[in-house]
C-alpha cells in the first residue's frame, strides 16, 4: 500500500464549481458523463491506483528498466502486472470513442485521471501517455482501414503507441530530421533512420508497439515542408489481423538518465523497416502538433501530479517530525509543521498546486467544447482559449513542478537529501517536463509567436476581459475578498501592459518580445491561476460545506497576496527587449 492519497474531493470540486464541467455533460453524446457517473469514475480510479500503480514507485526507480543483448527492454518487475490490470480495468479507453471500445468520456475526465497516474508513478504512466498521442494522430489523420486495424487494440492498452520525432542532429528543429521513406511497390514505404529518446520505444509491457515515425521521401522539400508521418509497427500484422515476423525496428540502447528510471527512454533503428504513410505525404508537422498539443496539457499535468505526491509526503513529514520548540508551545518539543516557514512551505505549495489543478482542467473542459459544444461559435472560440492556455499550462506546470518538489525535499531537511526518504525521486522524476515535448522557452516562443496574433490580438484581449470580469463579483463578496480583489487588478493591469507591448513591438523587433516571451509566459500562468483560485473562492459556499469554503477562501488570499505579486515584477524583464541579452559577444557570456 501506497500513502498517497488521491485528491478526488477537489477534483469532483473543480469540476462541479470551477471550470464548469456539467455543460460538457450535457452535450450530445456524453448523457452518461453526468457529474455524479463522473465523480464515481475518479473514486474508482483512485483506488485502482493506490493499490495496483502507486507501490511499483520506488522499485520502479531503483530496479530501473534493462537493455539486453538481443535488443530487447525489461521493465521493472512489478509494471508488468500494474500494466495488465491498467488494460483489463480500462482506465486507459475511458476518454476515447466507443466505436474503437473506448469510454466515451470527455477529454476533462481522461486528464484527471491522468493527474492521478502521474502521481501514483510517472515513469509509468508514460506508456500510456505516449499511446494517447499516437491515438489522437491516427483518430484525425489515420485512414478508416488504418483505425480499424490500430485503434480498437492501441485504446484498450493491448497495444502501445509511441511518437519519433527526435533525431541525434534534430532536436527541437524537427525539419533537421533525415530518416528516409522510399515507396515499396505494394504502396508501403521502406523506413530507414534512427531517432533518439522514444519514451517506451521498447518494452515488455504489451506485445505489439506502434510506432508513428517522421520520415522524408524522395524530392520531399527541405525543412518542415517535406516530412511525413508513418505507422511503423514493431511487428507486421497477417491478413487477419493476428501478430506476423517482426519488423526492420530495434532498440539500440537505452539512455542512463536523472530520473523516470522506470520508463526506458530508446535510442531507436529503423532498417528498411515497413511504414504506412498516415494522410498524405508531407503532413507530418500537423500530424506531430495533433500529438504534441494533446501531450503538452499532459506534461503539464505531470508537474502538477508529482507536485500533488511531494506535497503529500511533506505534510505528512511535517506533522510527524518533531524538533524545536514553537513560539507559545508547551512540552519537550514541537512538530514541525508548527513553525511559520514551515507553514509557508506548505501553503506555497498547496496552493499552486490548487492553482494547476483548477488551470489544466479549464484548459481540458476547453478542449471538449472546442470538439463538442452544438454551437459553432463555441466551439470556435473554446479552439483559441485552448490554444493560448496549452504553452501556458505545460510551462507553468512543469516549472512548478521543479519548483514545489524542491521545496517538499526543504521541509524534509537533511531527510530530503537522502534517496530512501522518497521525495528526491519526485525531484529528479520531474525534472524532464520542462524539457520534453518542446522546452518551455519554445512554449514561450509559440505563445508570442503564434498565438499572440490571433485575430490580430483580439483573441488574447479578449481572454484578458474576460478574466477581468470577476471584480464585480469580487467587490460584492464582501471584506474578506479585497486583498483578492486588489491584487488581481493591479496583476491584470500588469499583464494587459505586458501584452500591450508585446502586440506594440512583435512586428519590428520579433527578437525583442521573444527575449520578453518566458517572463511573459510565467505573468500568464501566475494571473490565470489567481483568476481561477479567487473563481474557486467565490464557488466554494455553493458546496454547501463551510470547511471547504474556509479553505478556498483562505488559499485564494494566500495566492492573491503572496504568490501573485510576482507577476507584475516580471514586467521589467517581459518588456525589456534584447539590447543587454545581445550586448555581450558569444564569448563573453
Amino acid at each position: 500500500m501506497s500513502n498517497y492519497r488521491p485528491p478526488v474531493s477537489d477534483l469532483a470540486f473543480v469540476l462541479e464549481h470551477v471550470v464548469g464541467y456539467p455543460e460538457i455533460a450535457e452535450y450530445p453524446g456524453y448523457e452518461h458523463a453526468d457529474l455524479e457517473t463522473v465523480v464515481g469514475l475518479l473514486d474508482e480510479a483512485g483506488d485502482f491506483v493506490v493499490n495496483a500503480v502507486a507501490p511499483t514507485n520506488r522499485i520502479g526507480d531503483t530496479e530501473g528498466a534493462k537493455h539486453q543483448p538481443d535488443g530487447s527492454v525489461v521493465t521493472p518487475a512489478p509494471f508488468r502486472q500494474a500494466y495488465k490490470e491498467l488494460v483489463d480495468a480500462g482506465w486507459g479507453s475511458v476518454p476515447f470513442p466507443e466505436e474503437f471500445g473506448g469510454g466515451g468520456f470527455p477529454w476533462t475526465v481522461g486528464l484527471a485521471i491522468q493527474e492521478m497516474l502521474g502521481s501514483a508513478n510517472m515513469a509509468f504512466a508514460l506508456c500510456p501517455l505516449l499511446t494517447q498521442g499516437a491515438i489522437d494522430a491516427l483518430l484525425h489523420y489515420g485512414s478508416d482501414e488504418q483505425k480499424q486495424t490500430y485503434l480498437p487494440k492501441m485504446i484498450s492498452g493491448e497495444w502501445t503507441g509511441t511518437m519519433n520525432l527526435t533525431e541525434p542532429q534534430a532536436g527541437s528543429d524537427v525539419g533537421a530530421l533525415t530518416t528516409r521513406a522510399v515507396p515499396n511497390a505494394d504502396g508501403s514505404f521502406a523506413i530507414t533512420g534512427q531517432k533518439i529518446f522514444i519514451t517506451f520505444g521498447e518494452h515488455d509491457l504489451a506485445d505489439q508497439i506502434v510506432h508513428l515515425v517522421l520520415a522524408r521521401t524522395p524530392g520531399a522539400p527541405e525543412g518542415t515542408k517535406g516530412i511525413s508521418c508513418f505507422i511503423v509497427p514493431k511487428f507486421l500484422l497477417n491478413g487477419d489481423g493476428s501478430l506476423g515476423g517482426r519488423n526492420g525496428v530495434k532498440c539500440l540502447s537505452i539512455e542512463h538518465k536523472l530520473g523516470i528510471h522506470g520508463s526506458p527512454t530508446c535510442v531507436m533503428e529503423y532498417d528498411g523497416a515497413t511504414g504506412y504513410l498516415i494522410g498524405e505525404e508531407n503532413l507530418g508537422m500537423r500530424i506531430m502538433f495533433v500529438m504534441m498539443n494533446s501531450a503538452r496539457l499532459s506534461v503539464g499535468t505531470q508537474g502538477l501530479a508529482l507536485s500533488e505526491r511531494a506535497y503529500q509526503d511533506a505534510r505528512d513529514y511535517a506533522l510527524d517530525r518533531h524538533q524545536g520548540l514553537a513560539i507559545g508551545a508547551t512540552g519537550k518539543d514541537s512538530a514541525i509543521v508548527e513553525f511559520p516557514d514551515v507553514r509557508r512551505m506548505l501553503l506555497t505549495q498547496k496552493a499552486y498546486i490548487a492553482a494547476m489543478r483548477r488551470m489544466m482542467l479549464f484548459n481540458a473542459v476547453h478542449i471538449d467544447k472546442s470538439t463538442h459544444a452544438p454551437d459553432a461559435q463555441t466551439r470556435t472560440r473554446a479552439g483559441e482559449i485552448v490554444g493560448l492556455l496549452t504553452p501556458i499550462c505545460k510551462s507553468f506546470g512543469t516549472d512548478l513542478g521543479n519548483e514545489l518538489t524542491s521545496l517538499a525535499l526543504q521541509v524534509h531537511g537533511g531527510m530530503g537529501f537522502i534517496e530512501e526518504t522518497g521525495v528526491a525521486q519526485y525531484y529528479r522524476d520531474v525534472r524532464i517536463t520542462a524539457i520534453y515535448e518542446g522546452t518551455n522557452g519554445i512554449q514561450a516562443a509559440d505563445l508570442v509567436g503564434r498565438k499572440l496574433g490571433v485575430r490580430d490580438g483580439a483573441s488574447i484581449l479578449e481572454f484578458l476581459a474576460q478574466m477581468r470580469e470577476i471584480d464585480g463579483e469580487l467587490a460584492a463578496a464582501g471584506d474578506d475578498f479585497d486583498s483578492i480583489r486588489s491584487e488581481l487588478t493591479t496583476q491584470l493591469d500588469a499583464l494587459q501592459n505586458a501584452t500591450e507591448w508585446m502586440l506594440r513591438t512583435g512586428r519590428k523587433d520579433p527578437n525583442g518580445i521573444l527575449s520578453g516571451s518566458s517572463p511573459y509566459l510565467r505573468m500568464w500562468g501566475l494571473v490565470v491561476g489567481g483568476w481561477l483560485m479567487a473563481r474557486s473562492a467565490l464557488a466554494a459556499p455553493a458546496a454547501g460545506d463551510n470547511e471547504v469554503a474556509d479553505s478556498q477562501l483562505v488559499l485564494a488570499r494566500f495566492y492573491a497576496e503572496q504568490l501573485l505579486p510576482q507577476a507584475a515584477g516580471l514586467l521589467g524583464a517581459a518588456t525589456g527587449g534584447s539590447e543587454d541579452l545581445f550586448a555581450l559577444s558569444p564569448a563573453q557570456l
